[in-house]
Order: structure tokens, then sequence, then C-alpha cells
């Protein structure tokens, strides 16, 4: 079997941020999946379940709700090795171009308070492993690096 493209990625050298995974077309439209790499790979802790969970319902909600960006927002998850997230947008889009959208929505989990939307028995199937501290914390962590992003942290090494 051929290597996803996900797994020929260095990820001895590839450090946090924000990275175009690869593109797929569907029919006439660009499917552009973005690597939003937060911890370093097998370098540092990788993010436990509880704060990538409650970063997804902030996220997801975020991202859907944005005005200009709402209908081209196709997913939004976690990766399963914890170091980071996918998200994947309607275009044939650059890191840069979405730098901005990124940005605020992890601003908007850095500074969340309140319930944590879709954190109910009716709502998710696992509603009791949040952990919005945590969350708030690898948001920031996050922003911080992306308000001062530098155009290495923006392609994949090489």
């Amino acid at each position: 079997m051929e290597k996803i493209t996900s797994f020929t990625i260095d990820h001895i050298r590839l450090q946090p941020g924000l990275y175009v995974s690869r593109k797929d077309q569907v029919g006439e439209q660009t499917i552009t999946t973005f690597d939003l790499r937060v911890t370093s790979p097998n370098e540092e802790p990788v993010m436990n379940t509880a704060e990538m969970h409650t970063i997804e319902h902030l996220a997801a909600t975020y991202l859907r709700n944005e005005p200009a960006w709402q209908d081209r927002v196709l997913y939004f998850g976690p990766m399963g090795c914890r170091t980071g997230f996918y998200l994947l947008l309607a275009g044939d889009l650059s890191s840069r171009d979405v730098l901005g959208l990124v940005t605020d929505c992890f601003r908007f989990v850095r500074d969340f308070e309140g319930e944590v939307p879709g954190a109910s028995a009716r709502d998710c199937g696992n509603y009791l492993d949040m952990n919005l501290p945590m969350a708030k914390y690898w948001g920031k962590r996050y922003t911080d690096l992306l308000e001062n992003i530098s155009d290495d942290r923006l392609v994949y090494p090489e």
C-alpha cells in the first residue's frame, strides 16, 4: 500500500505551526486540509483528550459561526497523535490566507468563559471528558505562536 500524505512529513523536524497538509479536488472544488500543529511531535508531551475535546467543541462552534468563512468550513477535529488539529476548508488556500481566521479561532478558545457549547449528554457522546482550563492554556500557547509566526512555520520542513 502507498503511504498516505500525512505519514510522509518528517515529524522529527516538524515544529508547531500552521501548514497546508494537502489539497484535494472534489469535482470542480479544491479542498484544502490544514495542519494546525500545536505541540512539537515526539519532543514534548501531547495534549490530553479532555482539552482536545474542549478545543474541538469551541473551535468548531467558532468556525461554523464565523460569517466570512462558515460556508467554507468542512471539518475541524483532532489528530490521532494529539499534537494538533485538522481544518478542512473549501477553496485553494494557503496558510497565510487562513492565518487570521485560525488566530481569531484560538483567541476565542483562549478567552472563552462559560458553558462549553454542546457539552451535555444530549449533545455529545462523551460530554464529561472536557477540560476548559487546559483548553484555554493551549489556546493561549497556540495564539501566541500564531501572532508572531515566522515563514518557516507556515510551510512543512523539506
